[in-house]
């Protein structure tokens, strides 16, 4: 038995797809419905998070990343406890096993997020629990991307309307990773885990440049970057432990623009518009 916490999320709901396709009994509860006390859980995914808005929402994500994960810890029965947390904890080193050691400063109010989630996983892993896990994830991508609130996301719908205007270089790079692979993997690592923190990523980096060729290619926009627009990147990201753990070989994320644009792969018709969706 699977409990997928933080379900209707894009992670969320793409791990309760796949175990359902795979016929395990998944439990999926409301928000409203934590901390659960006294009951066996089975094995615990806990995808609650949020991204995009955590600048505004400071106490809302201390709760997600934090004081939920520790009430489900200390409360509840289970057979394996799996935290989501994220690669942007390596953005201030260049160092990106899983191991390394990590800095944030709590006077830099964009570290918020990198100290709740490092917070989040140090009651994982301090809590004194038997099968608890922590997994870094970097940027997950999938299908339909253009409903996402994210930057490929808004790529996606400044295509559709003819233009990318980007506010970062050309050069600019992240690591980036299919939706199935971060499933897949994540599975992997909840049931057969042997080590406690795990980085789920490519092991590669695609640029801007990269991302606007793909979807130019497909869409026929124009693409442009403000003058002196600063290049932002972060260091590669160490796949190393679960391609040797897990024998993980990553799709290539550029192979799937026509799904992340949502168009099929014979048919290179310019996305719409679609309604903003929350991907935490």
């Amino acid at each position: 038995m699977f409990t997928v916490l933080g379900g209707s999320g894009f992670i969320g709901r793409n791990l309760v797809r796949r175990l359902r396709e795979l016929g395990q009994v998944v439990n999926v509860p409301a928000r409203a419905d934590l901390p659960l006390a006294g009951r066996d859980l089975g094995h615990v995914i806990y995808a609650i998070g949020l991204t995009a808005d955590f600048r505004t929402r400071p106490f809302d994500t201390i709760e997600a990343h934090v004081s939920l994960a520790a009430d489900v810890l200390r409360h509840n029965a289970f057979s394996s406890f799996l935290y989501l947390s994220s690669t942007r904890v390596y953005a201030k080193s260049q160092d990106t096993r899983e191991a390394a050691l990590l800095s944030a400063s709590p006077l830099d109010p964009l570290d918020l997020y990198n100290l709740s989630k490092l917070t989040g996983e140090a009651i994982c892993l301090a809590s004194g629990r038997e099968n608890v896990r922590v997994a870094r994830l970097s940027n997950v991508v999938g299908p339909d991307e253009a409903r996402a609130d994210t930057f490929l996301g808004a790529l996606c719908r400044e295509a559709s309307a003819g233009h990318i205007q980007l506010q970062t270089a050309l050069d600019s790079a992240k690591d980036y990773i299919w939706i199935d692979d971060a499933v897949d993997l994540l599975l992997h690592i909840a049931e057969q885990g042997r080590h406690t923190v795990y980085n789920v990523a490519s092991g590669g980096q695609t640029s801007h440049a990269d991302w606007c060729a793909a979807i130019q290619s497909r869409t026929g926009c124009t693409v442009a970057a403000n003058d002196e627009a600063p290049a932002v990147s972060f260091a590669p990201i160490s796949n190393e432990r679960v391609k040797e753990e897990f024998a993980f070989a990553a799709t290539p994320v550029l192979e799937r623009i026509s799904e992340i644009l949502g168009m099929s792969r014979s048919a290179p018709i310019p996305i719409r518009g679609l309604p903003h969706e929350d991907r935490t």
